[in-house]
Order: structure tokens, then sequence, then C-alpha cells
């Protein structure tokens, strides 16, 4: 985002005191903040200990899902490819006609489409790293397909999550090969996004559904895998998609994240948001619940390195009327980004303040933003 400082000054005034409901809408709008959510926030949602869901009364079609998620007042909407494969993983024609359709209908807009090889047991042992070739083959073939899914459907990105790829055991898998194998499936990714004009982007977690570790456990690594096939294409083609639940998991700083991938020049091709408690499993509960300063913090980062997509919802909330968790999340994650905006109209007086090694007179710049702004 490029904020011009009269716009800036604006949330003082139109924008002061808590932000929801149609101020709210609007200063989405004014601002250019793109905000999306998944399409499976918009339930039905069941895990290993509620294996018929939480809602199993809800319709859990692909329209009831849109229709949910323009009820709670959300821009853009994400999409996993399976929805648009039969159970040969061959596309269907007729679904993504369908899917048009509902997008125009619902005023809704495509944004990034979610390579799905998790869910399907015949990549229990991993996806483009499984042992098999035949199986890693397929598996490529399924990647590069969600790109021509992507553009068919019009959305801006694919992005990756290897689920599946990883190990639950020491000695498991020849490490080194299914890094190289892994490489090699992004550079195909990537060379398949600069054909079709689209931005690719992996995402990286530390473990689960893998319980000894992901192939891509950090963001950092998944960045560096990013630069160098970008290096090889001699064009920024593939980023990353930070999600924060996953970076909680291994308690990193997530603002620290994002201006390392900014430094190393590697677009950031979506923002997952969620909370997550530091060193847990993934809760993709509703944004902002968790800690304030550090949300606050990772949005600034958005805002300073320049970043102008969409950030959305990842979130899994069980017990939670869906609609309502989705409107919830939009909601804290603009009152949220409001604090971030303000402490980016003092960007100057935070940069004096960190140049003199001042803890103390750093924490004034923001203390009041954080907690009352």
């Amino acid at each position: 985002m490029r904020i011009a400082k009269e716009l800036l000054s604006k949330l003082e005034t139109e924008y002061a005191g808590y932000l929801e409901g149609e101020r709210l809408n609007r200063f989405f709008k004014e601002f250019g903040i793109k905000f999306a959510a998944g399409h499976w926030a918009a339930g039905d949602f069941l895990d290993r200990f509620a294996t018929k869901g939480y809602w199993p009364e809800l319709d859990s079609s692909v329209k009831a899902q849109m229709e949910r998620v323009a009820k709670a007042g959300i821009e853009g909407i994400e999409f996993h490819d399976v929805l648009f494969l039969d159970e040969n993983l061959r596309v269907v024609e007729d679904r993504i006609t369908e899917v048009r359709e509902l997008l125009d209908k619902l005023g809704l807009k495509a944004t990034t489409m979610n390579v799905n090889m998790f869910t399907d047991p015949r990549w229990k042992l991993g996806s483009v790293t499984h042992p098999k070739r035949e199986v890693r083959e397929k598996a490529l073939e399924v990647l590069l397909q969600a790109a021509d899914i992507a553009k068919a459907v019009g959305c801006e990105a694919f992005s990756f999550w290897p689920g599946q790829d990883g190990w639950d055991y020491n000695f498991e898998v020849n490490y080194g090969k299914q890094f190289e194998w892994f490489l090699e499936a992004c550079r195909q990714a990537a060379r398949r996004a600069k054909e079709l004009g689209l931005r690719f982007g992996i995402e990286a977690k530390l473990k689960e559904p893998k319980e000894g570790n992901m192939i891509i456990p950090t963001t950092h690594i998944a960045g560096w895998i990013a630069y160098v096939v970008n290096q090889e294409l001699g064009g920024k083609y593939m980023g990353v998609t930070i999600d924060y639940g996953h970076e909680q998991m291994y308690a990193v700083e997530p603002a620290y994240t994002v201006y390392a991938l900014h430094k190393m020049g590697v677009p950031i091709a979506n923002f997952h948001i969620n909370t997550a408690k530091l060193h847990s499993n993934d809760e993709d509960r509703v944004f902002g619940t968790g800690d304030i300063w550090r949300f606050v913090d990772y949005l600034y980062a958005a805002i300073d390195t320049g970043y102008d997509g969409w950030f959305a919802e990842d979130q899994f909330t069980y017990r939670m009327d869906p609609v309502k968790a989705m409107a919830l999340s939009k909601e804290i994650f603009g009152n949220l980004m409001k604090k971030a905006l303000l402490i980016y109209a003092r960007k100057e007086e935070l940069e004096e303040a960190r140049s003199e090694g001042d803890q103390a007179k750093v924490l004034d710049v923001v203390k009041k933003i954080i907690l009352t702004g």
C-alpha cells in the first residue's frame, strides 16, 4: 500500500474511534485494503474429534459457501483447485462456469487458487515429493493444472501449501532428494505462472499434518527457494504465501519475516490472517484475538514494505457461526490495520526513536495507538 499523507490525516477525524458497519467498509475502500476469505472459512468444519462436523446442518456446497462470504461483507474469495476437479483430477469446465457466474452475481472477486493435495489419501506419502516417480509426476500435473484453473476462474495468483510433503519419523526420507524434487516442482510452477501472468506462492508450515516436519517448515526457507527460482527465471514470478498462524508455530516474529522477504526481493503472493498461540498447533481462530502488539507490528510491516495484495482469512472457527466469524475477523482486522496506519503516519518519529536505541522512547511513540487508537 502506498498511503498519501493527506489520507492518513483522516484517521484521527473521519475514522476516529472503533470502526464497524458502513464506516468500516468505507475505510477499507478509501485506503485500498483488499480483504478476502478462503471458501473453507465459510464452513462446515470438522476435525478428528468431531468427524461429523460442528455445523452438519449447513449447506457446504461451494455456492452456499460463496453466499456466506458475501453475506459477511467480504470482497474477495479464495478457492481450492479440487472444487473444479472430478475424481480423476480432471477439470470440470461446468464448475468453472458456475463459479464465474456466482462471482458476478454476488459481487465477489476471485483472488487466489490454492492447491489441495492434502485431503486425498493418494497423497498420504507426499505429492511432488512422493517416493514413487509416477505419483510425483501426477502431483506436478495437478500443480500446473491449478494455474490454468486460476486463470480460468479469474484469480490473480495460485498458491501451494504442501501439506503431505515431509516426514513423520527420523530416517523416513532422503531429505536431499525430497528438497530437490520440491525445488524442481517450484521451478516448473513458476514458469507456468510466468506464461499465464499469475503470481505463484508457496506456503510454509512447521508441521501438521506431517508430524515430524514439513518440506518447507519456515517462510524463510520458502523465501530462499523463491529467490533461487526467480534468479534462474530472470524475474519475480515466484513468492510466498505468509500465514500468521504458521509463523506463530515456530515463534518467529511475523513482522521480521515480512521485512526479510522484502530485503530478499521475494514478493509476498498472499497474506493469510488468523490467530494462534506461540508454539501451538495451527488454530486458525478469529484474527486479532491474541497479542495485539504483534498483530499491529505485522500489519505495519506490510504497509511499510509496500504490500498491495490481498489479506485473506484462513480460519477454521469450528464452534462459531461462520458468517459471524468471518465478519468479526474483518472488523477486528480493520481496526488493527487502522492502528498500524496511525503508527505509519508517525514513521519519522518512530525511526528517530529507533535510531537513538531508546526502547522506552520507541514504546512511547506507539503505546497510546496500540492501547487506545
